[in-house]
């Protein structure tokens, strides 16, 4: 081997070997850089468990005399019960009965007894126990995927080539959600039932939405009253042709003959089929829709006759003022940490 031959063997080892170490280098680095964020997380762990072990009696003393004090709070405070009722409102009727809750509410807040009396007919012991009404939709993705298809095939394809479900999702409203949920508060466990009639009768006996109803039903008596129509005549056809075909086979069957026009009559058969199935399924649907529509408001399910107790546990004043008061001594001992740090770093 000549001279010019072992320099050049000898160089590419120290590439090679420069080139491992740049790399191990690296993964050292690399590694390194994870171990001190692992080492940071457990050290602030450490510490955070060290300072509440050595104030955990004041911080507890804190978070209970603040809890006594929501206590009396709430042992004064008058109990609320709740209860809810699951509607779905048809005809474009969610947006009135947003508005006929929202009112509802408004005579509550500004204590109008007197009108809630009228407009409910309960007793004004009964009126003044109404402490709220609030209404809002159950959030369902579904119904922007159905309502999305619903608006594309209502419209010209090249008219909604552009507008995506994204754009048709931004201009989904809370009213065009399907479900609603309605919601009572108040001091009596037993008064919701009274209510839930007046609520849904002030949309129901709307003559705007009545009417809409009327139409709407009729226009779908008469669909499935055409479709059943074509489905008996598509159905007497696709007999009378089944008879036709059986009747062929058997002439057919006394000499030989070639039948050239075989797979047509299979075809032709398949699509009556296929006819008589779609018939079946668009009856189907008007059923479905039928059921749906036959009130402006469907309600899926009403009122309970005693209510619930109104708030969760996490919500109550004993909890909450507990939960203030650990966060106070907390804030108060780390203020004072950084306080004696900062004497300490001018010294």
């Amino acid at each position: 081997m000549s001279t010019n031959q072992q320099k050049n063997n000898n160089e590419e080892e120290v590439d090679l070997g420069s080139l491992f170490i740049i790399i191990g280098q690296g993964f050292s680095k690399f590694f390194n850089f994870f171990g001190n964020i692992f080492k940071g997380i457990f050290h602030f762990v450490i510490v955070t468990i060290l300072f509440f072990k050595k104030d955990f009696l004041k911080i507890t003393i804190g978070g209970f005399i603040f809890g006594l004090i929501g206590f009396f709070l709430d042992f004064n405070n008058e109990t609320t019960f709740e209860s809810k009722m699951l509607v779905m409102p048809n005809y474009n009727s969610t947006k009135q009965l947003y508005s006929n809750i929202e009112f509802y509410n408004n005579l509550v807040i500004q204590e109008e007894y007197n009108l809630l009396e009228k407009q409910f007919n309960i007793n004004n012991e009964e009126a003044r126990s109404l402490h709220g009404f609030s209404i809002e939709p159950i959030l369902d993705a579904n119904d922007i995927v159905s309502g999305y298809n619903s608006m594309v095939l209502s419209v010209d394809t090249l008219a909604i080539k552009n507008y995506t479900i994204g754009d048709y999702g931004k201009t989904f409203t809370d009213y065009d959600y399907k479900l609603h949920e309605i919601k009572i508060i108040s001091s009596k466990n037993k008064i919701f039932k009274k209510l839930d009639s007046v609520i849904l009768s002030s949309i129901t006996n709307n003559d705007f939405f009545k009417k809409l109803k009327e139409l709407e039903n009729l226009n779908l008596n008469r669909s499935y009253s055409l479709f059943e129509k074509n489905l008996k005549e598509t159905d007497t056809l696709r007999k009378a042709y089944i008879k036709a075909l059986i009747a062929e086979s058997k002439n057919s069957s006394k000499g030989t003959s070639i039948d050239m026009g075989g797979v047509a009559k299979k075809n032709r058969e398949i699509e009556l089929y296929a006819i008589v199935d779609k018939l079946n399924n668009t009856l189907s649907s008007i059923n479905n829709e039928k059921a749906t529509k036959t009130d402006v408001i469907n309600v899926i399910s009403s009122f309970q006759l005693v209510g619930n107790k109104s708030g969760s546990i996490l919500k109550s004043k004993p909890v909450m003022f507990f939960i203030l008061g650990v966060l106070l001594v907390v804030f108060y001992l780390l203020m004072a940490q950084l306080n004696k740090f900062l004497n300490n770093y001018k010294k």
